[in-house]
């Protein structure tokens, strides 16, 4: 793959005769009228005619444009036709509270904030002009005071595309936000495109779309994953593609079962949510040869699962680690046998694997001198990498805070086994002293089936607070007593449905908010100084 220009990314790919068609689970809010099936021409089409909208609404090189809306892959389209025109597109999550989107929107201070009506009115309805937040506003799906409308800026040609150096500003994606307000990462050519999507899209054997493939994804379509997943895709050229804006079962499932994936890749929390489907003797998983883990680690349980669903000989799981501000990091291949269950409590999901060859280095610090630790003591685990962004927008502080010259903090704690292997231990302000979190909540879920997700919080002076997801709020407690007998003593449960723990809009729990929602448990072990 060659360094795109993501602006006009789909009419170079037009030009080059690809032939993917798109199929969506709903029309695109910016193009209700026109179906679910697009291929790359179409696409292009959109882009462009998108690219003259916001030319229209008097967007120019060097204005930063704001994208706040619902959940569909489009988001990345507008991103693309902002590039078009030479502005600086930044995406922000529409799940978030109005307060949060307004405190984004002032570091972001953009030219152009496109929306809708209905974000509008969720914002004014708890007192928050987000109107006040940007020199214009664009709706998307019908008129609202002190906004442009779609129909009034539609059918203007848009101008010449705009090109930048690669080192220049490209776009700003949110990270998850899980201890926060989410950070504005600022990347460029060079480093999410060049660095990330061209070395993704290189021929690897296995682990690539080929050209019979139909490649599904579900995602958070505001994070820079699936604008980096945009580009290695359409340039590898499947067969066809998959997306699923809305993760509910019934509407994953009837376009499954239209359109089979040979590739998928989910959220961590939308692939436990599709664990009834997957267990269906008919369910509609059965020809995936590769399943793609990002944004989190996967319970050992959910891709035994996954990899039981797929009749395919030899399938896959490969989980990458990695974080908004440097990308991929590490990755590994799970297979069937690799992820068996046994009697053992280290779960294997946690082993994350080796650094990406000649891309990545990594090193594991004590905390507190930044000394380098032996093989399996934890640690800071520090990341160099070319992929590094350029910075957070309106918080520069912060990534100062965690740059060390060319090094960078994860804020994560970690150990290197002697082969070189990452295994993640907790966030660092999450991290309990001589335990892992994430092992405690990947034993639990691993032995009670009743459970969808568990979550360890640690407080000073009290025992470790295991917080279970179930589908019915109800936990079994001889089950739950026989599950922890050799754990370490951890206090008694706390049990909710899914809707009722607080998530970002990847599904990650925020713990934070879960500890500001619980009581006595703002303090942590950890400093949470690099989060």
């Amino acid at each position: 793959m060659k360094t795109h220009d993501m602006g006009t990314f789909f009419e170079e790919r037009a030009e080059a005769g690809a032939r993917t068609v798109t199929h969506l689970s709903r029309p695109f809010d910016i193009a209700p009228q026109d179906g679910t099936t697009y291929d790359v021409e179409q696409l292009a089409s959109l882009v462009r005619g998108a690219a003259g909208w916001l030319a229209a609404a008097g967007v120019g090189p060097g204005d930063r444009v704001a994208i706040a809306k619902d959940n569909h892959w489009d988001i990345d389209l507008l991103a693309c036709a902002a590039i078009r025109v030479g502005a600086l597109p930044s995406l922000i999550p529409n799940h978030l509270p109005a307060e949060t989107q307004q405190l984004m929107l002032e570091r972001l201070t953009p030219s152009l904030l496109v929306t809708t009506a209905g974000t509008l009115d969720a914002a004014w309805s708890t007192h928050t002009d987000l109107t006040a937040l940007a020199e214009r506003i664009l709706t998307i799906d019908g008129t609202a005071r002190g906004a442009l409308s779609l129909d009034s800026v539609r059918g203007h040609e848009p101008p010449p595309p705009h090109r930048r150096h690669e080192d220049e500003p490209l776009i700003v994606v949110p990270t998850s936000g899980t201890t926060g307000v989410p950070k504005l990462v600022l990347h460029s050519t060079n480093t999410i495109i060049r660095r990330l999507a061209s070395f993704e899209a290189h021929r690897w054997p296995v682990i690539v779309a080929k050209p019979d493939d139909t490649v599904a994804t579900a995602s958070s379509f505001t994070h820079g994953r699936t604008f980096c997943w945009t580009a290695v895709t359409y340039s590898l050229a499947p067969q066809s593609v998959v997306v699923v804006a809305d993760h509910d079962v019934d509407t994953a499932e009837e376009l499954f079962r239209a359109h089979p994936p040979t590739v998928l890749e989910g959220l961590p929390a939308t692939y436990i949510q599709w664990l009834p489907m997957s267990a269906r003797d008919d369910n509609p998983f059965t020809d995936v040869r590769l399943y793609v883990g990002t944004y989190d680690a996967v319970h050992p349980t959910t891709v035994r699962t996954y990899l039981g669903a797929s009749t395919r000989w030899g399938a896959l799981w490969a989980q990458g680690w990695g974080q908004t501000e440097l990308g991929p990091l590490t990755f590994r291949f799970f297979t069937r046998r690799s992820v068996a269950k046994t009697a053992e409590r280290h779960p294997t999901t946690r082993n994350q694997g080796r650094p990406i060859p000649l891309k990545t280095r990594l090193r594991v610090v004590d905390p507190e001198t930044f000394a380098p630790v032996r093989p399996s003591t934890p640690g800071l685990i520090m990341a160099k990498t070319a992929a590094c962004c350029l910075g957070y927008i309106g918080e520069q502080h912060r990534w100062e805070e965690k740059a060390d010259g060319s090094w960078f903090n994860t804020g994560d704690i970690g150990t290197r086994t002697w082969l070189g292997n990452v295994v993640f231990v907790d966030r660092e302000v999450d991290h309990i002293p001589a335990m892992s979190c994430v092992e405690l909540e990947d034993v639990i879920d691993d032995r009670i089936l009743q459970v969808l997700e568990c979550v360890v919080l640690g407080t000073p002076g009290r025992r470790p607070l295991p917080v279970v997801v179930t589908g019915d709020g109800s936990l079994d407690k001889t089950a739950w007593e026989a599950a922890v007998r050799d754990l370490p003593e951890l206090d008694e449960p706390l049990v909710f449905t899914w809707d009722q723990v607080p998530r970002t809009g990847t599904g990650k729990v925020r713990r934070l908010k879960l500890r500001e929602c619980l009581a006595d448990l703002s303090a942590t072990y950890g400093t949470g100084r690099w989060t």
